[in-house]
């Protein structure tokens, strides 16, 4: 049986894995700024369409962000419990918090 405290490692390791990508850290430092649709991300972070859908899908698998469409696309967030205070640049995944 798992804890709740490795439970919680778990989901954080993962979380950090996730970000260890700069690509994919980059995703999250302007997903943290405002919500984007993936056009948005492509021509803010110029990377092609295929390879920013892959890093999405490990975002999203690592809770991260969040998709919600909006017509017939979707606006990527970063999910709504990790965000820190407008002053700060940043996001608080409850096992540490990433000042950008």
């Amino acid at each position: 049986m798992v804890s709740l405290k490795d439970r919680a490692e778990s989901l954080c390791v993962q979380r950090l894995k996730a970000l260890a990508d700069p690509t994919r850290f980059r995703v999250v430092k302007a997903l943290s700024k405002e919500p984007m649709k993936v056009g948005q991300l492509e021509r803010r972070l110029r990377i092609e369409q295929s390879l920013l859908s892959h890093h999405l899908k490990i975002l999203r698998e690592a809770e991260l962000v969040r998709g919600e469409r909006v017509g017939k696309s979707i606006c990527y967030s970063v999910a709504r419990e990790f965000h820190v205070n407008d002053e700060d640049e940043g996001i608080d995944l409850e096992c540490c918090k990433l000042v950008f």
